[in-house]
């Protein structure tokens, strides 16, 4: 089957055909005002280098950072809140503690619903879903019109406690959509029914807040793939790394947020298990931001838990919090477009500011003034101006330098060239430390993994990150400058549901607990089972456990089938065995109890093929040589320029050197040789 990925980003629009195992790859500028319109130019770029037409297509697979943008950018719908009556506050109460205590000018982000528009209502559920309250549904007819009165165009309910009994919220979104017709309406006992009533709520009005956008989006998107003559599903990658259809992609919009960066996890994981290394960490930066994953035994790490649109870079609480199965990963405003300046006390900063397609980076020559990292590439000589993007973007030195000079070099009476070693300086030092941090915040060593770097700027900058973090191996695949697309193709088609029900392990009751998995396994199989009618469905099983008076659960694998009574045991040698895993002791003398129950099904792909080692050869000459100058040295040394699709497996390359292709360029530092692997890829090993 000939199968088409797109992803569209902040900065390029990636698109991967896959033609028999023949990729033909495109990278055009990402149009932000009207996105399909870089779907379908890249698109047909590459159907025209395969020299295909678009009915031949059997499958497009498609990600994109729009809902991720809508948050940050705050250009969602206008949405109404409806929620138990005396509790429309707790939207904005939040957690109720300060992100940033030691600064006194600290601002929470505003909430994405104002108060105006949050409406309660009479009815009250207890904890364990019996009904204290009856809910008021005549109060609806005056909701509703005070909604359309205030131009409401998204509807976010949630109720208290609806977890564990969604009643009044079905009655109330049935309700809300007959007197609402054509408004959207999310309710939490769908979008996230899971315990923690501040974290559902937010993640229910998130969802009400991109959903008339995304919605909006896919259909345009999927009426002009008609019209351009393909004749296949689409497919929309999710922030777990699995795929899923149009219509849960227009119903669960929230659940794209991350979509790009899973697709490059992905990728990641298949390279690992190709590779046969068992402990990676995978460096994706492309245009707009960089993002660090941890991948183990062939997969990525996996949250429950993410947070966007941060006021506060690195600080947890400073943002939305989102409850969606999500691929664990930190990313931060570190990509080529990301802009350069000066605080207050005359020091390089970058990012998380992008200058993003349009303009672009001062180098772009599309009217952008300020330095961007891809201007202080170019001005260290990393780029050739004339191959940029395969030599779709000519590249402008001048404007580089000048926008360096302006904003950099000027102020701090230094040159252009200083100023871009100083920009490249500061934004590898800012990707090393977030790497650092997420790997002490999950007790992992950096130094003992492989990188593996992929996205357009990722190749320029891994040797530097991994001299940075003590890494000794770097592996650049084909196709890097494309890699979240390509992963795209390798994921599964799969599901995730989550139910929050409390079960205390002394009163362990096997049958209700295998009625409620039965329940989500039927939900998952029917969701898969539109997207495609073949294959086994694999499941994994996790309950969410604690310590009886604990605040937060761990995550503990369950086996994948029906449990007994004698299987409380063995949950309870489950939780001590990861509890002691994580913190180092168990706590005997207390209960256990599980608050939170997951079922992530998936039609499994075939795993790849273990590569053989590469012999290496001879030494390969290099086709030019250009002056690049050392951030780390601040001299210029002459590097050896190389064309990748010339170099042959087993060919050497000794750094410092720079392998160009049409995506990307790999810069190999001078601590670094470089060997074309048999599959293509390339391997950084520093030097002894």
């Amino acid at each position: 089957m000939i199968r088409l990925a797109v992803d569209i980003g902040g900065t390029f629009t990636d698109v991967v055909l896959d033609v028999s195992g023949t990729r033909h790859t495109a990278k055009v500028l990402t149009t932000p005002g009207d996105p399909e319109q870089g779907f379908l130019e890249g698109a047909q770029i590459a159907l025209t280098r395969a020299g295909i037409t678009a009915a031949d297509v059997g499958a497009i697979v498609h990600g994109t950072t729009l809902a991720t943008n809508a948050i940050i950018e705050r250009k969602g719908a206008k949405v109404g809140l409806l929620t138990t009556e005396g509790f429309r506050d707790s939207l904005e109460i939040a957690y109720e503690h300060r992100f940033e205590q030691s600064d006194l000018y600290m601002v929470r982000p505003e909430p994405l619903v104002p108060r105006e528009h949050r409406w309660g209502v009479e009815g009250r559920l207890a904890a364990d879903g019996s009904e204290l309250v009856a809910f008021d549904e005549a109060a609806l007819e005056l909701v509703a019109q005070q909604m359309k009165d205030a131009g409401i165009e998204a509807v976010a309910v949630c109720f208290l406690h609806s977890y564990a009994n969604d009643s009044h919220e079905r009655r109330a979104g049935a309700a809300l959509a007959r007197l609402l017709q054509g408004i959207p309406i999310s309710l939490s006992c769908e979008v996230s029914p899971e315990i923690r009533e501040y974290d559902r709520v937010s993640t229910t009005v998130a969802n009400a807040y991109v959903r008339p956008q995304m919605q909006g989006y896919l259909q345009r998107l999927e009426t002009q793939l008609v019209e351009r003559g393909f004749d296949c599903g689409l497919l929309m990658i999710t922030s777990s790394g699995s795929m899923t259809t149009l219509q849960t992609a227009c119903e669960f919009p929230i659940r794209l947020v991350e979509s790009g960066p899973a697709g490059g996890a992905v990728l990641a994981s298949n390279l690992a298990q190709e590779l046969g290394e068992t402990s990676v960490v995978s460096f994706d930066m492309g245009g707009t931001t960089a993002k660090i994953c941890l991948v183990d035994d062939y997969r990525a790490l996996q949250s429950r838990t993410f947070e966007v649109a941060r006021a506060y870079r690195f600080l947890k609480g400073s943002g939305y919090p989102l409850r969606i199965p999500v691929i664990e990963m930190v990313e931060i405003g570190a990509g080529g477009g990301s802009l350069a300046g000066l605080d207050e006390l005359r020091r390089i900063t970058v990012g998380p500011e992008s200058a993003s397609s349009v303009p672009g980076p001062a180098c772009y020559g599309r009217g952008g003034k300020r330095p961007a990292v891809t201007d202080a590439d170019l001005m260290l000589g990393r780029l050739d101006p004339q191959r940029f993007a395969g030599g779709q973007i000519r590249l402008s030195t001048d404007a580089s330098a000048s926008a360096l000079h302006a904003v950099i070099g000027e102020p701090l009476g230094i040159d252009e060239r200083a100023a871009a070693a100083g920009i490249s300086e500061i934004v590898d030092e800012n990707m090393a430390n977030a790497a650092r941090v997420h790997a002490i915040e999950w007790g992992k060593n950096l130094q003992e993994r492989t990188m593996i770097a992929f996205g357009g700027a990722a190749p320029l900058h891994a040797a530097r990150l991994a001299d940075k973090c003590g890494i000794r191996k770097v592996v650049i695949p084909t196709g890097a400058g494309v890699g979240s697309a390509i992963g795209f193709l390798q994921a599964p088609i799969g599901y995730h549901v989550t139910r929050s029900r409390y079960v205390n392990l002394d009163e362990f009751d096997p049958q209700a607990v295998n009625e409620l998995f039965a329940s989500m396994s039927d939900e998952a199989a029917a969701a898969i089972r539109k997207a495609s009618a073949k294959g086994a469905i694999e499941e994994m099983r996790v309950a969410y456990m604690r310590y009886r008076g604990q605040g937060h659960e761990i995550d503990v694998a369950l086996p994948s089938r029906p449990l007994t009574a004698d299987d409380k045991a063995l949950m309870e040698r489950l939780f001590a065995e990861r509890y002691e895993a994580l913190f180092g002791r168990t706590i005997p003398i207390l209960g256990v109890e599980v608050m939170t129950w997951s079922l992530a099904a998936n039609i499994p792909v075939p795993a790849p093929q273990t590569q053989p080692p590469t012999r290496r050869g001879a030494k390969a000459q290099p086709s030019s040589r250009r002056a690049i100058f050392d951030p780390e040295l601040m001299k210029a040394l002459e590097h050896g320029i190389y064309i990748r699709s010339e170099l042959t497996p087993g060919a050497v390359v000794e750094g410092p050197a720079v392998i160009v292709e049409d995506e990307t360029s790999t810069l190999v530092g001078r601590n670094f040789d470089a060997l074309i692997l048999q599959s293509g890829y390339i391997e950084l090993e520093r030097k002894n």
